[in-house]
């Protein structure tokens, strides 16, 4: 039996205007982060989710407490976090964004690697497909949330992923 996800990325931050990289920062949402996760809410207004998945992150668990209120039951999972960028957490994106590539094998200094993003992300999944097999889910969360997702459920390497500019929408839908 399967499971049907729908992804969305948690709303805009203070770093994601400041053109940081956030990674395990626990940064606030904006006023506009604040904003799309009302909009968010507004766009699965006639749905129905089984359950909310968001990282530990405030930006991830508070777009959804935003967004939904208590409609669904929300479960935090620190598996579901950014990636660690250890010593680059909070610098600039394009100095992280060029470093991505570099980092699938190999964590970042004082951090950890994509292979280890995915790792978490899989046991996740394992466990979703688990306990939830015939539900629908949503899921809010990070890039690195999304590259595992991708990487389980379509086979999408993870150069591939880091190396793919980003291009927000509103949900991505896996079945699976």
């Amino acid at each position: 039996m399967s499971v049907t996800l729908i992804f969305e990325a948690h709303g805009t931050t203070f770093d994601n205007e400041a053109h940081l990289s956030s990674g395990w920062n626990d940064v606030a949402l904006s006023p506009l982060g604040e904003r799309q996760s009302r909009e968010m809410g507004e766009r699965y207004k006639d749905d129905h989710f089984d359950a909310i998945f968001t990282s530990d992150l405030q930006r991830a668990y508070r777009s959804a407490e935003i967004g939904f209120g208590d409609r669904w039951p929300i479960i935090r999972d620190e598996r579901l976090r950014e990636c660690n960028y250890g010593d680059f957490t909070q610098k600039p994106s394009e100095i992280v964004d060029a470093e991505k590539p570099k980092r699938i094998t190999v964590p970042f200094p004082k951090g950890e690697s994509y292979t280890q993003t995915t790792a978490r992300m899989k046991s996740f999944l394992d466990d979703l497909c688990r306990d939830y097999a015939g539900k629908r889910v949503m899921i809010i969360g990070h890039r690195a949330t999304q590259y595992g997702i991708e990487n389980y459920v379509n086979g999408v390497p993870l150069e591939k992923l880091v190396a793919t500019h980003f291009k927000w929408q509103p949900g991505w839908e896996y079945v699976f």
